[in-house]
Order: structure tokens, then C-alpha cells, then sequence
């Protein structure tokens, strides 16, 4: 073994004498991912997996010492396994789940030369995947699901408050996406002004609109402010047409949370606040918001799946984070973002209806073509507050926790949400449009409870969410998601419950990964990277130039004399990042890569994956998604499988025949690349039905194209020297 292993090996065999298996666990899974690890290592991570109850993973790894040519080490996977599938048979269903794991005694921690029998506790949890980070294969037989204990901490009965520390940033955050919103409409104004304009100074007999060639930037102020003072009006008038919101009194409240009306009267009482108006949406979907302005016009809406689906502690939790929105006042912007976005995803819902009630291809394509326009406008809009969506969760979290002293009950809400969430969509089977339209103020993100709301039963919540706080560069890739990681949102209600001297209702520990994972972020940003390679390279190419212009070498000055060819090198720099990533993006998938044991929980646990890992996979299930020329994006393809649902990325190819949209709602082998970021998914290779037919995802070919287009862009840019 390598010197530099023997730390995190020694670290690992010390965690588990210690009884801390979570932190060995971490430490020796890293050791093992390198390749260089002994057999001690992996007998370790066997003990690990086995006190953790991940009866599953311990199995897989101890048929691998099994089949080791080390005598001693085989016959110790032998007898571990033998003892390990006896246990495994003994309950069929899960009799303590994720509570308190059971120490093993120091003189019980293996190494090389101690191949005794490995003891396995009483308590065991839901059981995973093999632990292996190689190719896969997952079938209908995979590991069976297993119902989902929760550990139901206590609460604080007499805490401190916490601090407001950082309210200044949330409130400049939202100031910064006012101004977005007004930007983007501002730009879309002009850019249709402009083309109207275009369009009839080509036409004969016309003339320019006078009016479109002003700046309609007063305008658009005027027209912003409007709608932020009358957006509680209009809200609650497009709420009751479209979603079905109906008035929930104190009464109705009572029946599924008395604690939440004794919450709202309090919070309110104490700031001089009217009681807040509350509403109910006849949802099965968890669903919470809040919409308005200033406290006395704002509203609080839940759905009734929220009311049915969560106890009464932790609807109580939900409604203060709510008050918490209020409070801080982030609920204004937010609420003017709902204004806006909800008129055009109506626009293209209605358009994408026509394209499917008309017969005729051509219109059928030209509507779906404007549907997916108008779709992209409305994700446009609904970016400019992304970042505040998920700085606002996490002081709502703060008030939730504060106000009732219970921040076990909004983790145990949280994830209840994202588990309620994932269910709807495998009983609709795709993403309902009040979701979607939605998700935007919705306390969890139904993007990334896909994979956490429906893979649990076949993992432990700590597993799955390691990634989420222990990740290394988490945060450079969650810039585009609508919600903060759930695991950091719950890792630090786990932070609060500890200060109150109460257990958290999820352990999540803070060790971190040992391993440096540089290189491989570095490899995985490379098309970024590019950009400032290109600036620094026409940075050097000018002042080239310019010398060789004072000593009379070269003139070309006069063709360099602006600074547009930059633009030909980041193009080019660019292009470079894309050539050089593409490889280990897409990496060759041979069918007997694709051919190993279902795992797929274990790698989505891994806490040191990026997406540049491309682990390759060949996944069978049930497509699901939205039909028809809603879907021409393929914005809404979801793979179910029997361990969960993941999301599918695809690329059509032009005048493709048959599209995964066309497959919706069949069984299909999905193969392509999986991918652990915030949202994990898989980039498509191909899918294929039982008749064997089989569509194609381009992923690598379009990238291949574009980096060529930038690169031949470019080069005309410098050569033209503009």
C-alpha cells in the first residue's frame, strides 16, 4: 500500500473502533475508490456498511473478498457472507430502521490477519445496492423497497433565539432580482419592438411603428410597480380559476393542526399582524406558499395532500417558515414573479393543446416550435430569482425552527414533502402543470425530489444526502437550481436541534472526504475555463502585435486596432474546453459495461461523485413524461424504475422519426451516462423497446458541433479582424 493511504486507513480502522461508522465509512469508500486500497480497507468498509445497516452493500463487498486468491481474506468474506445473508433473511420487514447503531467491540475490528467471524447486530435498515463504482445494469429485480422509519426526535421545550445574521444579503438579494425581472422584460420589449419594426420596413407600403423605436424603459417600471401592488388581487383571483384555491377557516386549520393555529396567533400578536389569511388548494401534491405583499393583503396556501400527508408539529413548521417569507419580505418579488410567469405558462399550455387537436404535421410542428419558444421565455423569467429562491429557504428554515422550536419536525416535513412529491408524479406520471408552475415558491423542488423522494426505500436518508454537505464544489453546481441541496438545508437544522441539546432527526455528520477531487472539477468545468484561456491568449496576442508594429516586423495593426477579436479567441478557447472534456463525458458504452448489478443507490450516495464521472448505466422501467408537443423540449422525461425515478436528458436529432416522447408510458431500456450533480440524471445514448426499436440521443455528436462551429467562428473573427 501506497504511504499515502495509510492515514485515511488508519483514520478509518480508528473511526470504527470508536463506533463512529458514518465517518468510516466515508473515509475507507474513499480509500477503496482509488484503486489502491488492501483488503484490509474493504473488510473494514464491510464492518462499516454492516453497523450502518446497509445490509445490502456489505453483502456485495464480502463477495468480492470472497472471491479473493488470499486465503485468509476469502475465507473471512466467506463467513462474513454467510452471516450477512442470514440476517438479511431473517425480518422480512425492517424492525428499528435508522436508529442508534450498535458499536462493535475494539477487538472486533478486522484487519488482513484477523479473519474471525464478522458479528451482525440486531438492528438493521432499509438495504441498499452493492457498493461499486463500475458500469451497471439495473432490472425489475431489484432490491426489494422497504417502508421508511422515522426517528421522531424531540423538540426544544425552552431554547435561545436565533440570530438574524446575514438578513441584510437576502434583502439586497432581492432588490438585485427586481432588477432582473426588469432587465428581462426590458430586453424582450425591445427585442420585439425591433422586430415588428424589422419586419415592416421590409414589407412595401409600410412604414415603422414611431412608438417601438422608444426607450420603453419608464414603461416598463410603471408597468412592474402595477403589478406588484395588485399582484395579491390577481393572484388570488388566477389561484381560485386555475388551481381551485379555497378559503381554509381557524376550524378546518384545528382539525389537522392545532399547533399551527396557536403558531399563527402568536407570531402575529407579537408583530401587530391581522391573523394571515390562509387557503387550500384541492392538490394531492405537498404544496406550500405564500403569495402578496405587506402582511394584512398576504396569503398563506397549502395544498390538502400537505395537510393529509404531514402530522400536526410539522404542518406547524411549514406555516412559520411561511410567516417567515412574510417577515422578511421576499415574499413581494416573488410574488410579482408569479404574476408574470403564471399568464405565459397558461400561453403555453394553450398553444402546445392546439399543436395536439391539430391534424395537419406542418402546424403541428409550427405550434410545438412556438410552444417550446414561449416555454423557454417562461424559464427565462423564472431564472432571474433562482438565487433568491434559495437564499429564502434557508432563513425561512431559521424562523420555522425559531418560532416553533421544533427544527426535527421541518426536516421531517421537508422530506415528507420530497417523498409526497415523487409519488404524485409516478401516479400522474409526469410533472403536473400546477407543480411546475409552482415549484418556484414551493418549500422543496420537485427536481430534486425525483431521485431523494422515491430512491429512499431502497437507501438511508443519511446516505443519499452525504453528497449534498460534503461535497467539495456542491456550490458551483447548484447555481441553477430553483432550491438550496436539501441535505445542507437539514444538515443545518441538524446544527440548531445539537445547540438545543436535542438529537437530530437525521444524523449528518461533518467529516468530509479525504480525497482531492481537483483535477477532475477542473476537468469538468474545462468549456468554462475556456473563456478566460481566450482572454488571456488575445491579451498576449495584442501585445504581440503592437510590438511587433513599434519594431517595424509586422503592421498588421491597422486590422487589430479593436479589441472585437477577442471574441475569436474566447470562441476558440471555448472550443478548446469542449474537445478536451468530451472524451471523459462521454466515455464508450460497450454492452458488456452495462451489464453488472443494479447499484444505482450506492452511487447517487457516493459523496465525492461529480457528473463529470460518467458512470455508465443501461436502466430498465417505465418511461414517463408529458405527451405531445408540451414535451417537444423533452423537458419532462423521468425513467421509473423499481429503485426510483431519475431524469433523462435527450438531444433530437433533426428530422429524427421517432422521439422518446413517442415512447412515453412504455417499458423501455434506457442506456446512456448517470450523473451525480445537485439534480442527479442521465445524458440518453438510447432508449429501446421490446420490438427493437431504438432512438438515439446525440449527446457527443452535438458537442462535437458545436465545438467545431465556435472553433470555425473564431478563426474567421480573428482572420477578418473583426
Amino acid at each position: 500500500m501506497s504511504s499515502n493511504l495509510e492515514p485515511s486507513l488508519a483514520a478509518g480502522i480508528a473511526a470504527l473502533k470508536q463506533g463512529d461508522y458514518q465517518t468510516a465509512r466515508n473515509i475507507l469508500e474513499a480509500v477503496v475508490l482509488k484503486g489502491e486500497a488492501t483488503s484490509q480497507a474493504k473488510i473494514g468498509l464491510v464492518v462499516a456498511y454492516s453497523r450502518s445497516g446497509e445490509i445490502a452493500k456489505a453483502i456485495a463487498l464480502s463477495q468480492e473478498l470472497a472471491a479473493s486468491t488470499d486465503s485468509q481474506v476469502k475465507q473471512w468474506g466467506e463467513r462474513s457472507l454467510k452471516q450477512l445473508r442470514k440476517r438479511q433473511n431473517q425480518d422480512g420487514a425492517i424492525a428499528k430502521a435508522a436508529t442508534g447503531f450498535v458499536p462493535l467491540p475494539e477487538s472486533r475490528v478486522p484487519s488482513a490477519s484477523d479473519n474471525s467471524d464478522l458479528e451482525i447486530p440486531p438492528e438493521t435498515t432499509q438495504p441498499q445496492s452493492a457498493s461499486d463504482n463500475s458500469d451497471l445494469e439495473i432490472t425489475s429485480e431489484t432490491t426489494q423497497p422497504q417502508s421508511i422509519h422515522w426517528r421522531n426526535s424531540g423538540r426544544a421545550k425552552v431554547w435561545q433565539p436565533l440570530s438574524k445574521k446575514g438578513i441584510i444579503w437576502l434583502h439586497l438579494l432581492t432588490i438585485a432580482t427586481f432588477i432582473a425581472l426588469f432587465w428581462v422584460m426590458r430586453t424582450l420589449v425591445m427585442g420585439m419592438m425591433g422586430s415588428i419594426n424589422y419586419l415592416l420596413v421590409k414589407l412595401p407600403f409600410v412604414e415603422a411603428i414611431p412608438l417601438f423605436s422608444e426607450n420603453p424603459s419608464s414603461l416598463i417600471w410603471v408597468f412592474l410597480f402595477l403589478l406588484t401592488t395588485f399582484s395579491p388581487w390577481l393572484l388570488e383571483r388566477w389561484f381560485i380559476k386555475f388551481y381551485g384555491q379555497r378559503t381554509l377557516d381557524k376550524e378546518t386549520l384545528t382539525t389537522h393542526s392545532k399547533e399551527s393555529v396557536r403558531v399563527l396567533q402568536r407570531y402575529s400578536q407579537q408583530r401587530g399582524w391581522q391573523f394571515p389569511k390562509l387557503a387550500v388548494l384541492p392538490l394531492p401534491v405537498p404544496l406550500a406558499i405564500t403569495y402578496g405583499h405587506l402582511p394584512r393583503y398576504a396569503r398563506i396556501v397549502v395544498s390538502q395532500g400537505l395537510l393529509e400527508q404531514l402530522t400536526e408539529e410539522e404542518i406547524a413548521t411549514i406555516y412559520a417558515t411561511q410567516l417567515g417569507h412574510i417577515a422578511n419580505r421576499d415574499v413581494v418579488v416573488m410574488s410579482l414573479l408569479l404574476v408574470i410567469t403564471i399568464p405565459i405558462y397558461r400561453l403555453y399550455l394553450a398553444v402546445c393543446d392546439w399543436g395536439d387537436r391539430t391534424s395537419a404535421k406542418v402546424w403541428r410542428s409550427l405550434l410545438g416550435v412556438l410552444g417550446s419558444l414561449i416555454y423557454l421565455v417562461w424559464c427565462v423569467f423564472t431564472g432571474t430569482s433562482i438565487w433568491l429562491s434559495q437564499l429564502r429557504l434557508y432563513y425561512g428554515d431559521r424562523v420555522g425552527a425559531d418560532t416553533t422550536g421544533n427544527p426535527n419536525a421541518l426536516a421531517r416535513a421537508l422530506l415528507k414533502i420530497s417523498i409526497g412529491i415523487a409519488e404524485d408524479i409516478q401516479r400522474q406520471e409526469q410533472i403536473p402543470w400546477q407543480l411546475e408552475t409552482l415549484n418556484i415558491l414551493n418549500s422543496v423542488g420537485y427536481q430534486q425530489s425525483l431521485t431523494l423522494g422515491s430512491i429512499i426505500p431502497h437507501t438511508t436518508f443519511e446516505s443519499y444526502l452525504s453528497w449534498d454537505y460534503l461535497n467539495h464544489y456542491r456550490w458551483w453546481l447548484v447555481f441553477n437550481n430553483t432550491h438550496p441541496l436539501m441535505g445542507d438545508r437539514l444538515h443545518r437544522l441538524s446544527k440548531i436541534a445539537r445547540n438545543w441539546h436535542h438529537e437530530p432527526e437525521i444524523y449528518l455528520g461533518k467529516s468530509q472526504p479525504t480525497q482531492n477531487i481537483t483535477s477532475s472539477f477542473l476537468l469538468q468545468v474545462f468549456p468554462l475555463l475556456g473563456i478566460p484561456c481566450g482572454i488571456l491568449f488575445a491579451i498576449l496576442i495584442w501585445c504581440g502585435w503592437n510590438f511587433a508594429f513599434a519594431i517595424k516586423i509586422l503592421n498588421l495593426k491597422w486590422i487589430y486596432d479593436n479589441w472585437s477579436f477577442m471574441n475569436g479567441c474566447v470562441l476558440i478557447g471555448f472550443s478548446i474546453g469542449i474537445l478536451l472534456r468530451i472524451n471523459h463525458f462521454f466515455p464508450e458504452i460497450l454492452p458488456e459495461q452495462s451489464q453488472k448489478a443494479e447499484l444505482l443507490p450506492t452511487l447517487l450516495s457516493h459523496p465525492l461523485a461529480l457528473p463529470i464521472d460518467s458512470t455508465k448505466v443501461s436502466i430498465n422501467g417505465k418511461l414517463l413524461g408529458r405527451r405531445g408537443t408540451a414535451n417537444y423540449l423533452a423537458q419532462d422525461l423521468i425513467i421509473q424504475s423499481n429503485t426510483g425515478l431519475t431524469k433523462l436528458h435527450h438531444i433530437s436529432w433533426l428530422g429524427q422519426a421517432v422521439n422518446p416522447q413517442d415512447l412515453i408510458g412504455r417499458q423501455v431500456t434506457v442506456t446512456g451516462w448517470l450523473r451525480r450533480g445537485a439534480t442527479p440524471w442521465i445524458d440518453i445514448q438510447q432508449v429501446k423497446i421490446q420490438s427493437g426499436k431504438i432512438v438515439n440521443s446525440p449527446h457527443a455528436l452535438w458537442s462535437t458541433i458545436v465545438a467545431i462551429a465556435a472553433q470555425a467562428w473564431g478563426a474567421y473573427i480573428l482572420l477578418r479582424g473583426f
